[in-house]
């Protein structure tokens, strides 16, 4: 398993699965992912991006927003080293503080994230926060973590060293005449016995 760039070839997926999973994706743009793979099989498992913010009268501010991990590969330290990776990419662009608006903060506080209060956010977070709370995430907090100081917990450097797909029990899917186009209240049958 590893953490690379996303590809522009991969946009369609990306934005399906944000919207599957019903994540921001405001501003979208490829090229701000990052995207886990299982070098074995070569499937995506997870994702995230970094968005910077351009203030007029300020300096520029780092966000993690869209960080996302397909069911079958929770649990296995994938959304950490996307994390991880969308961290040290914030910390090679030169930002010393990345921030997070997040409805659970729990996860990131592991990590080093601290939760802040709104009024220490940026103006433009605070904007962010609030049309984020309008539209995903109604409980989103504040968080931000000192770049230096992301700490990436053993357990889950471990898990994602023998991370694999769970099986999620492919249920067979009934298919019914509509699947293939039919009518079933107008159609009618070739052997049809009018019985």
């Amino acid at each position: 398993m590893y953490v690379r760039d996303a590809k522009n070839r991969e946009e369609v997926w990306l934005l399906d699965h944000i919207e599957a999973m019903g994540l921001d994706e405001t501003a979208f743009r490829s090229r701000d992912y990052v995207i886990a793979i299982d070098e074995k099989s070569n499937e995506k498992a997870g994702f995230g991006r970094i968005r910077i913010h351009k203030p007029e009268d300020a300096p520029e501010i780092c966000e993690l927003t869209s960080i996302g991990v397909l069911d079958a590969w929770r649990e296995q330290g994938v959304g950490a080293h996307v994390i991880e990776r969308l961290v040290e990419q914030a910390g090679d662009q030169g930002f010393e503080e990345v921030y997070a608006l997040v409805g659970e903060p729990g996860y990131l506080t592991q990590f080093g994230f601290e939760r802040i209060d709104e009024s220490a956010l940026p103006p433009k977070l605070q904007d962010r926060l609030e049309s984020k709370r309008e539209g995903v995430e109604p409980d989103a907090v504040p968080v931000v973590l000192d770049v230096d100081a992301f700490e990436m917990p053993d357990r889950l450097r471990e898990r994602f060293k023998h991370a694999e797909p769970k099986d999620e029990g492919e249920e067979e899917v009934e298919e019914s005449p509509e699947d293939f186009g039919i009518d079933p209240d107008e159609a009618t049958y070739k052997y049809d016995t009018g019985g």
